[in-house]
């Protein structure tokens, strides 16, 4: 407050308004894990407004909400680059023992935790879709046409 940078100030009381708001709904204080959570949240709704004023063709609010991005980012664990989030994702995925596309609910619950505040959301439900979807045409190259056909009723 005493910087005089109102932006940094601003965006700082939302933040923690939304931690105590939050606080006030579950009737007891957050834990470290719940105001990351917080900080998350309030990143990725920034983002989305990033993308929303990009196609509204407003730069201007684009530009401002990426300078709140970056202020809140400044409070969330270091993020994971690309290549440690891709082996993290072979990693859930041999912990959970996906094979195929319907196992992404499987996958994200196991991830989720460990990426919380350190990587979008959105980017790593991408990233395990391509990983599974890639296991899934590997699986089903290796099983090719070597297997019999099955005609339905043993005619």
């Amino acid at each position: 407050m005493r910087s005089g940078d109102a932006l940094r100030r601003d965006v700082l009381r939302m933040a923690l308004n939304a931690a105590y708001n939050l606080e006030k709904r579950q009737q007891k204080p957050l834990t470290d894990d719940e105001f990351v959570a917080v900080l998350a949240r309030e990143v990725k709704t920034r983002r989305e407004s990033i993308e929303a004023f990009q196609k509204g063709a407003r730069p201007d609010l684009a530009a401002k909400e990426a300078s709140e991005v970056a202020i809140l980012q400044e409070f969330l664990p270091q993020a994971l680059s690309e290549d440690d989030l891709r082996a993290l994702v072979d990693e859930a995925v041999t912990a959970t023992g996906a094979i195929a596309a319907r196992d992404l609910g499987k996958v994200m619950g196991w991830l989720s935790p460990r990426t919380r505040g350190r990587a979008d959301g959105r980017h790593v439900s991408e990233l395990v879709a391509q990983r599974l979807a890639s296991a899934d045409l590997a699986a089903h190259d290796r099983r090719g046409t070597h297997e019999p056909a099955v005609d339905g009723g043993g005619r």
